[in-house]
């Protein structure tokens, strides 16, 4: 494994974290976790020097952190850093913070975290948490014990990154979506500097964004482009080594979901590094970005956000089913897929336009527009 400075910090990370948030389920169901075959990946990753844990409490319909806590019995607490995340959409008042964190800590099983994020900053919760004064609670339960560093995960445009980042003096660590599809998205490449810059530790979410930039095969468009390249790497390694070649990068997270994955992800990681793609090499990952946004029309990364549904519209799956008929072309097996995998109750036409999703999404993605526009494509023909 290879590690890398984290920020300010006299600590160094792995260069791949493992982001609890995808783990393999039973019957489809995100809250069901296959426990021994997600225990056998969390640990066989630790054991193989994955050092950084990265939970939330949404994460697999709150189950993630209890089940964090199981895996990290036997001594292997001590082997890595963990980090969990405060949901800001649930903080009212000032008492919520006590009263999330309790929470949190109980649900893991420890008496501290390393590092505590703000959840999803954006605009609207960044200006709840200055209301409240979310600093002077941090600094004081930091002071306790019951965290070492007060940091964030974002999701919002640049300006809203910079006031946040400039906000407050002691962040330790900025957790930003980045990839090669996204490097003017939400806090981009100018974001990711800016955190380094001030001494920030960088972790890197959604890497692959939610598994799309990792279909092997890619897009026949993308395929043809990694087929001119020197190096023999899945499209899921180009993209890891791609944000690993960045200097200003702590750690990677990746939300794995197979041990093959765990596997895989652990080979490219041990063969990253800062610079090592050239000139040309980075070129191409240009070509295949022009590629990738020639072809899928909604920027879902399936993080869930929007789930659940009110009325139960099966949301990330749909787009899921939408994006790949696009991508390849296949409408068929895209129609089947929305018929016979995604339950009538759950389809698109069930979508009452309430809003909720689009409140909540990350990517401000126009839900209600284009689960119409995919009903329209997918639904079985008159």
């Amino acid at each position: 494994m290879k590690y890398r400075q984290f920020g300010s910090l006299d600590w160094k990370a792995s260069a791949l974290g493992f982001g609890v948030m995808r783990l393999p389920v039973l019957d489809n169901d995100s809250g069901k976790i296959n426990e021994p075959l997600a225990t056998d990946m969390i640990r066989h990753a630790i054991d193989s020097g994955v050092n950084y844990m990265d939970t939330a409490y949404p994460y697999h319909e709150e189950q993630s952190e209890p089940f964090l806590a199981k895996v990290l019995k036997d001594g292997y607490r001590n082997k890595v850093k963990l980090a969990t995340k405060m949901p800001s959409w649930l903080v009212k008042e000032a008492a919520d913070f006590d009263r999330l964190l309790e929470e949190q800590l109980r649900r893991l099983d420890v008496e501290y975290v390393d590092f505590y994020l703000l959840h999803a900053l954006n605009a609207h919760h960044w200006e709840n948490y200055q209301k409240l004064d979310v600093f002077s609670w941090a600094e004081k339960k930091m002071s306790e014990g019951l965290f070492k560093h007060l940091c964030f995960s974002f999701h919002d445009d640049y300006a809203v990154f910079e006031k946040i980042v400039n906000g407050y003096d002691n962040w330790t660590m900025a957790q930003i979506q980045y990839n090669y599809m996204d490097v003017n998205y939400q806090a981009g490449t100018k974001g990711l500097k800016l955190a380094a810059d001030k001494g920030l530790a960088v972790v890197v979410m959604e890497p692959l964004r939610g598994g799309r930039l990792a279909k092997n095969p890619a897009p026949p468009q993308v395929e043809a482009i990694w087929a001119r390249s020197e190096y023999d790497w899945s499209p899921a390694a180009w993209a890891l080594q791609w944000v690993w070649n960045q200097p200003g990068v702590s750690t990677v997270l990746s939300g794995m979901s197979t041990m093959q994955q765990v596997e895989e992800n652990l080979e490219t990681a041990s063969s990253s590094g800062i610079g090592i793609l050239k000139e040309e090499d980075l070129a191409l990952v240009g070509e295949v970005r022009k590629a990738y946004e020639s072809i899928a029309p909604i920027p879902c990364t399936q993080c869930e956000y929007c789930l659940p549904c009110p009325n139960g519209v099966a949301i990330p799956r749909i787009f899921e089913v939408y994006n790949e008929a696009i991508m390849y072309d296949e409408y068929d097996g895209a129609r089947w897929a929305y018929m016979n995998q995604i339950k009538p109750e759950a389809r698109a036409d069930h979508c009452i336009e309430c809003g909720e999703c689009e409140a909540a999404c990350p990517q401000s993605i126009e839900i209600i527009d284009w689960l119409a526009k995919a009903h329209e494509v997918l639904k079985e023909p008159q």
